[in-house]
């Protein structure tokens, strides 16, 4: 598509920071003008006549709306600052099928990382200790595997999946329900400055300056889901909103994956209820990966049986080892030896520390 013209992109900064507009909204206007500079020039009645409020069409020439439109465009000629607009083609494509797609996203590190195959992976923000090492565990095979984690920055399993990655040099991407300047939680900033940094992304539908409200974040989870091949529910109780992104994913067409717990742990009844609507039950990354198949590193038909004997724990008990060297001096590919690695970890045999693996006595 042929690149946008300057006033154009400032005047879709500026139909995106009108109150009461969404996507829907904006595409409206774009189909109805043509442009955001025909939009902005059109007179209230034509707003009027689309069904738009009155508070759209009476901001759209107020200095805030020009100052913060002006404000985006400073940040965007920044390095590894980005904006995607849905009608162009970097704009990922799984999330262009969705009838609300936002039509703008910004983006904070590598935009391409949306292009790529991502599983989304969410919980409970009270997470319990086992949920979060089965999250963090979990998101290194799966990164190690080929996928990028995505997920939302919240405390909880969200932290946990994306540090998860992080630790094996895997790609994560975290979707906010702020603006990009007023990153949420204030114990996370440290988190998504991390991501950025170490070649993951940050991105937000919502104007730069927007600060946390409680309606952004269940509006974001779509993009969670939407950019997803599925989403896996590691721990959530009934009423959490990782319920909000699988159902969400389901109903995009998206896979849906669920960790189980035990009965009496208010945080699995989440997942059970997740499973009995039809969820994929998970009990090991394979489970995943198997599924997946096609959009990572095939793994072998047959895994050796995790016992003492295993030849990973061997390996082990003599040194620490990264997950690639592991997988080198046992001859098994990377996809299996991280699959491996999370079912021993999970069992308590080994724990990963400053990204080496290292073998735990029982």
């Amino acid at each position: 598509m042929t690149p946008i013209s300057p006033s154009e992109l400032e005047a879709r900064l500026r139909l995106h920071c009108l109150p009461e507009l969404g996507p829907r909204r904006f595409r409206r206007l774009l189909d109805a003008f043509g442009s955001a500079s025909s939009a902005l020039s059109a007179p209230a009645a034509a707003w009027r006549a689309l069904g738009l409020p009155a508070a759209c069409a009476e901001a759209r020439r107020s200095p805030l709306v020009r100052q913060r439109a002006a404000e985006a465009l400073a940040w965007l000629e920044q390095p590894d600052q980005h904006l995607l607009m849905w009608d162009h083609a970097e704009y990922p494509a799984l999330l262009a099928e969705l009838s609300d797609a936002p039509p703008l996203l910004f983006v904070a590190g590598d935009p391409s990382l949306l292009e790529r195959p991502q599983l989304a992976m969410v919980g409970s923000r009270r997470a319990s200790r086992a949920g979060l090492d089965t999250a963090s565990a979990f998101a290194r095979s799966l990164a190690g595997g080929g996928f990028v984690i995505t997920s939302g920055l919240a405390l909880g399993i969200d932290g946990a999946a994306h540090e998860g990655a992080l630790a094996v040099a895997g790609k994560t991407v975290a979707v906010l329900g702020t603006g990009l300047l007023r990153l949420y939680p204030q114990r996370h900033v440290g988190l998504a400055a991390r991501i950025a940094a170490e070649g993951g992304a940050l991105v937000s539908e919502l104007p730069l300056d927007c600060p946390p409200q409680a309606s952004n974040f269940p509006r974001r989870n779509r993009i969670i889901s939407g950019l997803s091949l599925g989403v896996l529910v590691v721990e959530a109780s009934p009423s959490s909103g990782s319920l909000i992104t699988a159902r969400l994913a389901a109903e995009q067409g998206r896979e849906v994956y669920a960790i189980p717990g035990s009965i009496h742990h208010p945080g699995a009844r989440g997942c059970h209820q997740l499973i009995r609507d039809g969820a994929t039950l998970v009990e090991s990354v394979e489970h995943i990966l198997e599924a997946l198949r096609g959009w990572q590193t095939p793994l072998p038909s047959a895994e050796p049986e995790v016992t003492d004997e295993h030849p990973l724990l061997v390996q082990l008990r003599a040194a620490p080892h990264s997950s690639e060297s592991l997988a080198l001096a046992c001859g098994l590919d990377l996809g299996q030896t991280l699959a491996a690695l999370t079912d021993l970890e999970l069992e308590g045999r080994v724990t990963c520390e400053a990204g080496r693996w290292v073998h735990r006595a029982g």
